[in-house]
């Protein structure tokens, strides 16, 4: 075998371990890639929800300020507005029957995206107050990224 026939014989290889290493890397690549942005979406998911019980914290403290302070839940006195967050909020009230009604109102964190939707119920026997506010990092409820934090708080 002469020199010239060898070389027609091996001729390709390297062409084949050509693109056998560059697909190798662009998997590894791509893996990379599909992790790194798993990793974010994690991250964000756990940012939005820190976001969203931050708002039903907010929520629930305006209530139990405005329930011990100004007794604006007393079933006494007809539903009224209160002031949070330097703004006035519109106090719902619905009367659930047997001595119980629920007082509810919304907050929204403009221009930030969150918003709190918060509940005061009171029972007359046995006394008993439940402040429920659930926290959304997002108002819109279509958003499919939209978290749901809720705080509830007995006395």
């Amino acid at each position: 075998m002469n020199f010239e026939s060898k070389i027609k014989k091996h001729k390709g290889f390297a062409m084949l371990y050509a693109v056998l290493v560059s697909s190798i890397l662009l998997s590894i690549g791509l893996a990379i890639f599909n992790l790194t942005v798993k990793e974010l979406l994690l991250s964000s998911l756990g940012r939005d929800s820190q976001f969203a019980f931050y708002a039903a914290d907010t929520g629930a403290e305006c209530a139990l300020y405005w329930d011990f302070q100004g007794d604006a839940f007393a079933s006494s006195t007809p539903a009224a507005n209160i002031n949070c967050a330097n703004e006035d909020r519109v106090v719902t009230s619905i009367n659930l029957g047997g001595g119980a009604y629920r007082r509810t109102f919304e907050m929204d964190f403009s221009p930030e995206p969150y918003c709190t939707i918060v509940s005061v119920t009171k029972y007359d026997s046995p006394r008993r107050t439940i402040v429920e506010a659930r926290g959304y990092n997002t108002c819109n409820i279509a958003n499919p990224r939209r978290v749901e934090r809720a705080i509830r708080a007995t006395y």
